[in-house]
């Protein structure tokens, strides 16, 4: 088949859609995922005349992961892309006072859900013909660099780092190419905090700059669009002046 297949989780709202929206408009069937389906909804109108599908998903759930790629591939007869994107944060106490529940929630989300799409996109890709595709994970600066009383979310991606490099061993055998892309401070609801300042490693308040989402949304797609033989294995793009390199 011609046609290239894309799955992106997390597809109502920020990155999601973005990522979603410049893989449309390069001509990508995308299956669109997520909790929220009036959310998916918009962003398949948003996508204009290009070909979507909505499936609600909890990522954190293998069955409804299952039930996605089935779809997809009922859909559109193969998977070529997915971006691991779904993620979920907690506000930001202190690590001795957060609760099991919240650490849970976000470890399911981010990690689990991470892995189940993972090893769904294996099974789907090492099996269909041509053989292979590619994943692209959501890592985030905070896979290199914490933010103050940020212990679930950035432990999470820590550990998509790792399972990135694991996936992307393992998957040579098969065709399958996983990189990561990093994203520091793009303009989405989950940033909007930082117009009115977020804590410094140093206990400060500071306004931190952000960048125009769909920047991102265009790295991804660029991410995607290379053969199979060439892979960007590790992306990082980020507002210019945010803290992230030095010491602040």
């Amino acid at each position: 088949m011609s046609e290239r297949v894309a799955i992106v989780t997390g597809a109502g709202s920020g990155i999601g859609r973005a990522a979603a929206l410049a893989l449309a408009a390069d001509g990508w069937a995308v299956v669109l995922a997520g909790r929220r389906r009036e959310a998916l909804e918009a962003t398949a109108a948003a996508a204009g005349p290009a070909k979507t599908l909505v499936v609600p998903t909890d990522v954190a759930k293998r069955e409804e992961v299952d039930a996605l790629f089935a779809q997809a591939v009922q859909a559109f007869g193969r998977v070529d892309c997915v971006f691991n994107n779904a993620g979920l944060n907690a506000p930001g106490v202190p690590l001795e006072d957060l609760p099991f529940e919240t650490w849970q929630a976000v470890v399911d989300v981010n990690l689990t859900g991470v892995f189940l799409c993972t090893q769904a996109a294996f099974r789907v890709m090492k099996s269909q013909t041509p053989r292979g595709g590619r994943i692209i994970n959501n890592g985030s600066i905070s896979a290199h660099a914490p933010r103050p009383d940020s212990a679930p979310y950035t432990a999470t991606k820590h550990a998509v780092l790792g399972l990135t490099k694991t996936a992307s061993l393992d998957g040579r055998k098969y065709d399958i190419a996983v990189c990561q892309i990093d994203i520091g401070n793009a303009a989405t609801e989950m940033t909007e905090r930082m117009t009115a300042g977020v804590r410094q490693a140093d206990g400060r308040l500071a306004v931190e700059p952000r960048m125009d989402v769909a920047y991102v949304g265009r790295a991804i797609a660029f991410m995607a669009s290379l053969p199979l033989d060439a892979n960007v294995q590790f992306l990082t793009i980020m507002a210019t002046k945010m803290p992230f390199l030095g010491r602040g």
